[in-house]
């Protein structure tokens, strides 16, 4: 009688360090210029099966303008332009014209970064990018390692971002892994060309490369993942309010997130940081910040965040 027990403690005792493992590594990622239009015709069987067993959303709204950096901030940081102040793709810590509502000491709003780095102990942070502006919203000094790609090319920080999964896999760790080719492909050829749809098809292949060497390692199964867009393109550029640029896909899957499947509910690129929040057991979060987490898609819900629930 006393072994049994002793082995329902421990067993229990396994069940929580295993779940409190499991909370602990988000790969964001991030694709510029994807709409629900070019998800709806490209093929991405590495996506499919990424989100396979997760929830995903092809009515998302991105923020106005639905143009890049006020987007990849309010995914980012929780709120809109009209808190952050990033209102268009210019924007420095040195020239803006519109204040952040809130700001940590070197004048940056503050980031799911930020957050992590005064709530989590020993979280490291990756983030990797090919478009030279989209870091200047962000204070890099919440940041373990930053990887610039040039001339767009990204499958190099994929590889990057996988090292620095690997090795920190026995620490919590949140991954922004970006790239901004399929939006230039719009740019240069329109929205829903075939070089347009030819460049998410290329990142696909990219996303199931890095899928596979996580299961590998065995460092799969317990990862959250969150695929994001800031907006998509008309006809060779975006910035309006048409459903064509308005609409992309936002997915998500992990140990926290409900096997729900392609459902419609209200979201925003302002939601994203309260994902990561929930994930990671957050305790506090700006009063600033105003995402809101769609419950639904949730399977362990954060008390702390609830007045952040729809």
């Amino acid at each position: 009688m006393k072994s049994n027990k002793i082995i329902g403690l421990l067993l229990l005792l396994f069940s929580l360090v295993s779940n409190k493992l499991s909370a602990q590594r988000v790969i964001v990622i991030g694709l510029d210029g994807f709409g629900a239009e070019g998800y709806k015709t490209a093929k991405h069987p590495n996506i499919d099966a990424l989100i396979a067993d997760g929830v995903l959303s092809l009515t998302t709204r991105p923020v106005m303008p639905s143009v890049t950096m006020p987007n990849w901030t309010s995914h980012l940081s929780g709120a809109g332009p009209e808190e952050h102040g990033v209102v268009n793709n210019n924007w420095t810590i040195d020239k803006h014209e519109l204040q952040p509502i809130e700001a940590d000491q070197e004048g940056f709003y503050p980031s799911i970064f930020k957050l992590l780095k005064d709530q989590v102990p020993h979280v490291k942070t990756g983030f990797y990018y090919n478009w030279a502006n989209l870091i200047k919203s962000f204070n890099q000094k919440y940041l373990d390692e930053i990887s610039f790609e040039e001339n767009f090319e990204f499958t190099n920080n994929y590889q990057k971002a996988f090292d620095f999964i690997v090795a920190n896999k026995k620490e919590p760790t949140m991954v922004f892994l970006y790239t901004v080719h399929i939006d230039h492909a719009g740019h240069d050829y329109k929205w829903l060309s075939p070089q347009y749809i030819t460049a998410i098809e290329e990142a696909d292949v990219a996303i199931g490369k890095l899928m596979n060497q996580l299961k590998a390692d065995n460092l799969y199964n317990d990862t959250h993942f969150i695929l994001i867009a800031d907006h998509g393109g008309i006809p060779t550029g975006h910035g309006g309010v048409s459903m064509s640029e308005m609409q992309v896909p936002w997915g998500a899957t992990g140990p926290q997130f409900n096997h729900l499947g392609l459902v419609d509910f209200p979201n925003s690129n302002k939601n994203t940081s309260l994902a990561i929040a929930n994930i990671f057991g957050l305790k506090e979060i700006p009063d600033s910040w105003t995402g809101l987490l769609p419950e639904l898609i949730l399977k362990k819900k954060n008390k702390r965040l609830k007045k952040y629930f729809r």
